[in-house]
């Protein structure tokens, strides 16, 4: 029913379970929210292979080397389909007091509250991430 929230259940899962690797079903968005985990720091690695039947995303996840705790201690969906949660440029969220971050849809494409904030943009925040 909702692709992002299956999104984010499969990478919760899989750093629960300890997996170095998790492969979820690809689409542009997902793609966007991807990159913006990579360059924040939150996955080690990523790559969009073809499928037979639909297009992969495989994620590396990121851990300590000495703790082995993942880089992802929380991954929430915030707005759902049933209930969108919209912000404006001057309400953004501010996650963790700014140590984890908001992703966002907004009118310009897929970002991080500190992005929307410099563009002075608001929109739909898909979830947060710490």
């Amino acid at each position: 029913m909702d692709p992002i929230a299956d999104f984010l259940t499969r990478i919760r899962n899989a750093a629960n379970a300890r997996h170095r690797v998790v492969e979820v079903p690809a689409s542009n968005l997902k793609k966007d929210i991807t990159k913006i985990l990579f360059d924040k720091g939150f996955i080690l690695n990523y790559k969009f292979e073809k499928g037979e039947h639909q297009d992969v995303i495989k994620i590396a996840l990121k851990y300590h080397p000495v703790t082995k705790e993942c880089a992802i201690r929380s991954i929430q969906r915030i707005s759902t389909p049933g209930l969108r949660q919209y912000t404006g440029a001057n309400d953004l969220p501010r996650v963790l007091n700014g140590l984890g971050i908001a992703i966002l849809s907004t009118s310009r494409g897929v970002m991080s509250d500190k992005k929307a904030r410099e563009l002075h943009v608001g929109g739909e925040v898909l979830c947060y991430v710490y």
